[in-house]
């Protein structure tokens, strides 16, 4: 085996779990170090003791982990992560490889450079449009990157790529993600857009072998294991806008009753003008405050400290204020430059409108930013 390492290669651990194993997997690991990795991770998920020599036990910079039984490739993924945390390895990072034949050393190399240049995690994506991609990988694929960017809002070329290059830092974070089998690595990507970490693609090449036969991956179950995680996701976050619609209803009904009962109080006392001034200021304002504390407290469960959420939040309804107040005089001055009519009808229709896209907005906003400190640990 002769190395000719044409550039520094990063200090990054390779991991590369598998189950039984052909000859393949001493090729891979041999194309690795000779492009110059020198800490690869293997993890026997519990093979047959006739795949056992398959696993290269004589070749330098190898740490071979094993799985007494099959446990899946996610419970595999883990167990590396675990021992590289625990031996206090000063990698800057792990890329997960399939062992299979699939991942070229070159297209590893080039994700791993891209992770340490950026210290975000990096996803080795597959061209599903070629004609040599089996039916069943492009029809897999192409379904559920739909699904994730439909429902979830997480746009993914290759959801299943099992080229990942994983910063260091990140590391807790994918141990802490459930699932233990191939749903682990959609899991992740739903862990990875809950904690907003930072994510890019880079194009691999596409390689099948005798298509794809000795891919592990179960079409039925797997899959039902994939859209389980989905569904439970999308009905999460269902559940968190129907709260956040139910805390506004309330706020709105609230704000009526204050003001209602407020200038029937002041009324007799200050007269019309100032006690429904007066009213409506004490309305909003009591109203705000039991929309942000359910909001927080309910809806977003955000632990964040309540001075600086308490800021974001009225700066949020003052925006989405003026945008309201300034989107609706807008329109009616195009509309009445335009055409010389002015319609309450047609102003009320664009007002509702936009009112409704704005609540929208702030629901996104209010999980993103306003209680966005650990929210997402939370939900």
């Amino acid at each position: 085996m002769t190395k000719e390492v044409k550039r520094m290669t990063p200090n990054v651990t390779v991991i590369i779990p598998s189950l039984n194993p052909d000859e393949k997997l001493r090729k891979t690991v041999e194309s690795l170090l000779d492009i110059g990795f020198t800490d690869i991770i293997l993890i026997n998920d519990g093979s047959g003791e006739e795949f056992v020599p398959n696993f290269p036990k004589d070749l330098p910079n190898c740490t071979l982990l094993t799985h007494e039984v099959n446990r899946g490739k996610g419970a595999a993924m883990k167990t590396a992560f675990r021992h590289f945390l625990e031996t206090g390895r000063t990698t800057e990072g792990v890329i997960t490889v399939d062992g299979d034949g699939q991942h070229l050393a070159e297209d590893v190399l080039r994700c791993a450079e891209e992770m340490c240049n950026t210290e975000s995690v990096v996803l080795g994506v597959r061209d599903f449009s070629g004609p040599d991609v089996p039916p069943r990988s492009k029809f897999g694929n192409r379904t559920t990157s739909f699904v994730f960017k439909l429902f979830c809002g997480l746009k993914v070329s290759d959801t299943q790529t099992g080229l990942r290059a994983i910063p260091a830092k990140y590391l807790p974070e994918m141990l802490a993600v459930d699932g233990d089998r191939y749903e682990y690595e959609t899991n992740a990507l739903l862990q990875m857009g809950r904690l907003r970490i930072p994510s890019t693609e880079m194009k691999i090449r596409t390689v099948y072998i005798e298509e794809n036969q000795t891919s592990h991956f179960r079409p039925f179950r797997d899959s039902f294991r994939i859209y389980s995680l989905i569904f439970k996701f999308v009905i999460k976050r269902l559940s968190q806008f129907l709260k956040f619609l139910a805390s506004s209803a309330l706020s709105f009904v609230l704000d009526l009753g204050l003001f209602a009962l407020v200038s029937w109080l002041l009324t007799p006392l200050i007269g019309d003008l100032t006690a429904e001034v007066l009213a409506a200021i004490c309305a909003r304002v009591v109203s705000s405050l039991v929309n942000f504390t359910v909001n927080k407290k309910r809806v977003f469960k955000s632990s964040a400290p309540n001075k600086g959420t308490l800021i974001r939040y009225y700066i949020l309804a003052v925006a989405i204020l003026a945008v309201s107040t300034g989107g609706i005089s807008l329109f009616s001055l195009l509309t009445k430059m335009a055409f010389s009519v002015e319609s309450t009808a047609i102003k009320t229709l664009v007002k509702g409108c936009i009112d409704t896209a704005l609540f929208i907005f702030s629901f996104n906003i209010q999980k993103k930013w306003v209680f966005a400190d650990n929210n997402d640990q939370h939900n």
